[in-house]
C-alpha cells in the first residue's frame, strides 16, 4: 500500500482525479477486499483501514491519495462523513 499525504492540486490535475468516481457514507464499518489495485483519492473525512487478521490500523484523512492493491483485505472504519474518489488501475499504472 502506498500513501501520498496533501497531494497538491497539480498533482490531482495530472492524475485527473476530478473525472472518477465518487463514492461516499457515513459512519460505519466495512468489510472490504479488493479485486483490483485501485487509486482513492479522499476528498472529506478520514478512514481507518485495519488488514485482515491485524489489530493494528493505519489513517488516512481529507488530503490523501491511496494506493490499495489488489487482493488486499481490510476493515474500513468511518467515524462520521467520507468522500473519495476512486480509480481502478491496471498492473502496472502509477
Amino acid at each position: 500500500m502506498k500513501v501520498e499525504r496533501k497531494v497538491s492540486p497539480e498533482r490531482l490535475t495530472e492524475l485527473g482525479v476530478s473525472k472518477w468516481s465518487v463514492w461516499k457514507t457515513g459512519k460505519s464499518k466495512l468489510p472490504w477486499d479488493w479485486q483490483v489495485d485501485q487509486l482513492v483519492y479522499i476528498e472529506e473525512g478520514e478512514v481507518r483501514v485495519v488488514p485482515q487478521g491485524s489489530k493494528r490500523f493505519m489513517q488516512f484523512l481529507a488530503g490523501d491519495l491511496v494506493r490499495y492493491p489488489k487482493w488486499f483485505e481490510a476493515d474500513l472504519w468511518f467515524n462520521g462523513p467520507y468522500q473519495e474518489r476512486y480509480s481502478f488501475r491496471a498492473y502496472g499504472d502509477d
